[in-house]
């Protein structure tokens, strides 16, 4: 009964070890994903709030919107959204930035969301990748340009779904890779040079 007490407490003690050393050695969140982090929780939270005046400093006047469904607005456009009550109504917005590369003044910013609405009291949720552009004009980083695209998740009936076998007489094959038993062409022996066959 000694031994296995022993044993659990060394397993913990060697587990949790384990663990702070991954944490340890896990690279810290580098300074410019945690500064476009907080400009996109910035906008996500601008949005819920509706509030204007922060989404016009986080956006530039030349600001385009590339929506995950193609349509493209202006920042005005997207200001005068936010005040449409027969539209799309916003629930939650959560962006997560993932990559961030600065070349001079531009900034790519890559990142993942999740954005919840309420159409007609119905909630639609969804998921996707997201590229915002920023430049860094009078002391401030501004958005340019963003995309979104959305993660297409498939459904239990397209998992399931067996591949249809061809009707075609010869499958679709790359001439000279060899197949295995199933090749039309021989084998060469070993230390002939045959040409390729045309």
């Amino acid at each position: 009964m000694k031994q296995t007490l022993i044993l659990l407490a060394a397993g913990t003690v060697l587990l949790a070890g384990t663990a702070l050393a991954q944490q340890q050695n896990s690279p810290p969140e580098s300074p410019e994903i945690a500064q476009f982090q907080k400009l996109e929780d910035q906008w996500s939270n601008a949005l819920m709030k509706q509030d204007q005046y922060t989404l016009e400093n986080l956006m530039s006047p030349a600001y385009v919107d590339i929506s995950s469904g193609g349509d493209i607005t202006t920042r005005n456009q997207q200001i005068a959204l936010l005040y449409e009550k027969s539209g799309p109504q916003p629930v939650s917005m959560e962006q997560r930035v993932v990559n961030v590369r600065a070349i001079e003044d531009v900034a790519v910013v890559d990142g993942t969301y999740i954005q919840k609405w309420k159409v007609n009291g119905v909630v639609h949720e969804e998921r996707g990748i997201f590229t915002h552009v920023y430049q860094h004009a009078r002391g401030t980083w501004v958005c340019v340009n963003s995309q979104r695209t959305p993660v297409v998740e498939q459904g239990a009936e397209k998992a399931h779904k067996v591949a249809k076998k061809s009707d075609a007489e010869l499958p679709f094959h790359i001439p000279l890779l060899f197949k295995g038993k199933e090749s039309s062409q021989t084998t060469p022996a070993p230390g002939s040079d045959q040409p390729p066959q045309q």
